[in-house]
């Protein structure tokens, strides 16, 4: 397509003039407008007054738990991916903002068995180290195995079987290697002698590990014990990372739990089996403290991991929600970035701001990454099936056999359906992406023709087993559904003959909006104003976001059936960027 012909189309979007008209959009940005052709998915460059800063959060949606590695100019980041399947993505980049999905650690059925996890169970916290040549990852499969460690040549993989540590009693470990060649893994434990003090009592303990077998040798060590100040009751020390600079360990752990009063702080010691002194400026980054009323919030910050780049600027990776009405959010915990300075011998995360920001400069890593698809920001996203599957789309639990097939050449994607359901244990033909705003819309085109009661398949927006919206194709008509721990709920249904319809989920805030179409240019409402807290995670619980999917079902019956889908499309219009743009 002309350059020409795509401002136009972009211009013309009825998302976009809603708030730009086209003629001052055309002065405005016409000079620095700019084609991504990956996956089929556009993106306009920023204005130039925004040019050399970046948007926050660098992973929009649920991607939660960062943990960060750099290799010479390069960097690398993995999020927990709890019972979805690829798990533990690994994700490159070389300027710390944009970055492009290469691989996962978790790819085979028989590497790890996630068929009985629930979907905030799974993979917890994975931390990821590099060293002598190899990548390293450690994590925690709860309910199923305990702590492990994956390693890998090369960050694509493939990624060996799981090393289990049986001995190491807790969640969220890190790797540390030491420059005297000895390896040790740090965690979350119990309390000494399993005996809380206080409900959410916790320790960060650690262990020294054969270089070679990565297995546990000598005896436990215990680091930390609570917190910060233990007469204070600190609740849930965890997320540990061991750091060595200056002659000292700086040992970097989050507290006061993932939700508001998520924090970070620090400790450092001469000896790495500590004692450990405490950072009297503690803790180096929380939102806690702020008025919770305040426009565009960004609650629950913790869980963070830094490093350093080449230039010797230090950065911070780290998880923070953005919620609306209070505690409600949709989109999860998502990877945020800002700047760390050292003062006086300790870190600090965000050093110049009380609020973490939505913006800021650009790191000074002298290199850009391209990405394939947008993962920041306003942009609108579309898959036409007509290439290989983007990595970025999961599955719940380990696919076991071949349900969904892709036709490049048609540009279709088709789903077989099959018996299997979320809210059961096993892998349902769902294919999902992560929701990465509150404004915005995901749809998609079906070709379905239900065989009998029961068979259902079309578009959802999904938090977990018993929370979910799906409007679908059924017998004879269209429908929205509420899935609750009862069952279903109709909300809305209309007679539908045609066997070809355009479905649509529209994020509008606190409410979903759903809609149809023939033609795909004028959608009729079917249902309007669904209650969108009720899949905000202060409702349904559990560690993970709302996931956009397709879906298909024969609700426990065998089916010879498919679903076919020609396209998937992600449009984003949150309004703190549109502000930033207007600026």
């Amino acid at each position: 397509m002309e350059i020409h012909g795509i401002v136009m189309e972009t211009l013309s979007r009825p998302g976009l003039a809603r708030y730009c008209p086209v003629s001052k959009y055309l002065n405005l940005f016409l000079p620095t407008l700019f084609l991504l052709l990956a996956a089929g998915c556009r993106q306009a460059e920023p204005p130039a007054e925004a040019a050399s800063t970046f948007n926050n959060p660098i992973l929009a949606g649920f991607n939660p738990d960062p943990s960060i590695c750099r290799v010479g100019e390069d960097y690398y980041l993995v999020n927990s991916t709890f019972a979805y399947f690829p798990g533990i993505p690994i994700l490159h980049s070389k300027d710390l903002v944009n970055w492009n999905q290469i691989g996962a650690a978790i790819t085979r059925a028989e590497q790890m068995d996630l068929s009985s996890q629930g979907i905030s169970r799974g993979l917890f916290a994975p931390a990821i180290t590099y060293h002598d040549g190899w990548f390293y990852i450690a994590c925690t499969l709860i309910d199923n195995g305990g702590n492990f460690i994956v390693k890998a040549e090369r960050p694509e993989g493939p990624w060996s079987d799981p090393y289990w540590l049986p001995e190491v009693n807790g969640i969220d470990p890190s790797l540390f290697f030491d420059t005297d060649g000895k390896v040790y893994i740090i965690y979350n434990s119990i309390p000494p002698d399993d005996q809380p003090l206080y409900d959410g009592h916790r320790t960060l303990r650690m262990y020294e590990l054969h270089p070679d077998s990565l297995q546990v040798t000598g005896d436990e060590y215990l680091l930390i014990n609570g917190g910060t100040d233990i007469s204070k009751k600190p609740v849930w020390i965890e997320a540990p990372h061991i750091y060595k600079l200056n002659g000292y360990y700086y040992l970097m752990a989050a507290e006061g739990g993932t939700a508001y009063n998520h924090s970070e702080v620090v400790f450092r010691a001469k000896d790495i089996a500590g004692p450990y002194e405490v950072f009297e400026g503690n803790p180096i980054l929380t939102q806690r403290h702020l008025d919770p009323q305040r426009p565009h919030p960004i609650t629950s910050t913790g869980h963070a991991d830094i490093v350093q780049l080449p230039s010797g600027e230090w950065w911070a990776v780290f998880l923070g929600c953005r919620p609306y009405q209070g505690g409600h959010y949709n989109t999860g915990r998502e990877t945020f970035l800002a700047p760390v300075r050292w003062e006086n011998g300790w870190p600090v995360i965000n050093p110049d701001h009380e609020e973490v920001q939505y913006r800021y400069p650009l790191p000074a890593t002298g290199k850009t990454t391209q990405p394939a698809r947008p993962l920041s920001g306003n942009f609108t996203y579309r898959e036409d099936f007509s290439s290989p599957l983007e990595q970025r789309w999961l599955f719940l639990r380990n696919v076991r056999e071949p349900w969904h097939k892709l036709d490049t050449a048609a540009g279709a994607l088709a789903l077989n359906l099959r018996p299997e359901v979320i809210d059961t244990a096993g892998n349902p033909s769902l294919m999902v992406k992560r929701q990465p705003h509150l404004h915005g819309s995901v749809s998609t085109h079906i070709e379905f023709s239900p065989a009998r009661k029961g068979e259902r398949a079309g578009l959802l927006v999904l938090q977990n087993e018993n929370h979910y919206y799906f409007i679908n194709k059924a017998e004879q008509h269209l429908e929205v559904l509420k899935k609750t721990a009862d069952g279903f709920e109709t909300l809305a249904r209309q007679p539908y003959e045609e066997k070809g319809a355009h479905l649509k989920i529209a994020a509008d805030g606190n409410k979903y909006h759903f809609y149809y179409s023939e033609d795909g240019n004028s959608y009729t409402p079917l249902l309007e104003g669904a209650d969108a807290t009720y899949l905000s995670t202060e409702t349904a619980g559990g560690f993970v976001g709302c996931m956009y999917g397709l879906y298909a079902t024969s609700s426990g019956e065998p089916s010879e059936n498919q679903a076919v889908f020609d396209y998937f499309e992600i449009r984003t219009e949150e309004e703190v960027f549109r502000e930033q743009l207007s600026h």
